[in-house]
Order: structure tokens, then C-alpha cells, then sequence
């Protein structure tokens, strides 16, 4: 990343941009950094609402995932699947929560 910007995305976020066997990203520093920021605010926002979530619906924590990842892959949001499954993993993990089992996100 850029000297310039103190912001470095965690290994679990570039694997999604480094091929196996490279060590670089396949896209612009500046649209992985951008889409780091996305998809971590994302997170930060779910936080909350999951929480709530779980409170009034009287959910359990995978079932609180599963419906936030539904709605990270339903039509019309700006995530790719691997970018919804790492939000997701990122709220499980503001949150202290297992993280959802691998073929579930």
C-alpha cells in the first residue's frame, strides 16, 4: 500500500486479489483500498443491526449471519460474493460470534 495511507487490509481481505502463487494484487492499489474501506464500513454497520437483529427476532448468531449475508448477496448490492463472505466474517468477528460455516457464506 502507498506510504501515503497508514490503512493496510488484513491478509483474510487481499487474499481475494492475490492469485495462488503470486504475491501482488491483480487489481489497482487504489480500488483494493477502496473496496477494503467498503466492505470493512459494511461491517461496522451490520454490527449493530445484528445485534438487534438477534435481540427481537430471538435468533440465533448463525442465523443472524446467514439473513445479513442473504442481504449482502441480494441483487442490487455492490458486493461481490467473496467480498460479502468476508464482511460477514469481519461481523462475526466484532461481534465475538462463530463465523459461519464455509459453504453457508
Amino acid at each position: 500500500m502507498s506510504i501515503d495511507n497508514q490503512i493496510e487490509p488484513p491478509q483474510s481481505f487481499m487474499a481475494m486479489y492475490v492469485k495462488p502463487g503470486q504475491s501482488r494484487p491483480n487489481a489497482p492499489q487504489e480500488e483494493v483500498l477502496a473496496r477494503y474501506e467498503q466492505c470493512e464500513d459494511m461491517s461496522c454497520i451490520l454490527a449493530e443491526q445484528a445485534q438487534t437483529l438477534m435481540f427481537k427476532e430471538n435468533l440465533s448468531e448463525q442465523e443472524v449471519l446467514e439473513r445479513c449475508h442473504q442481504g449482502l448477496t441480494d441483487q442490487g448490492v455492490d458486493f461481490t460474493q467473496k467480498e460479502s463472505a468476508w464482511v460477514i466474517l469481519r461481523l462475526a468477528e466484532f461481534l465475538g460470534w462463530m463465523p459461519l460455516k464455509s459453504e453457508e457464506a
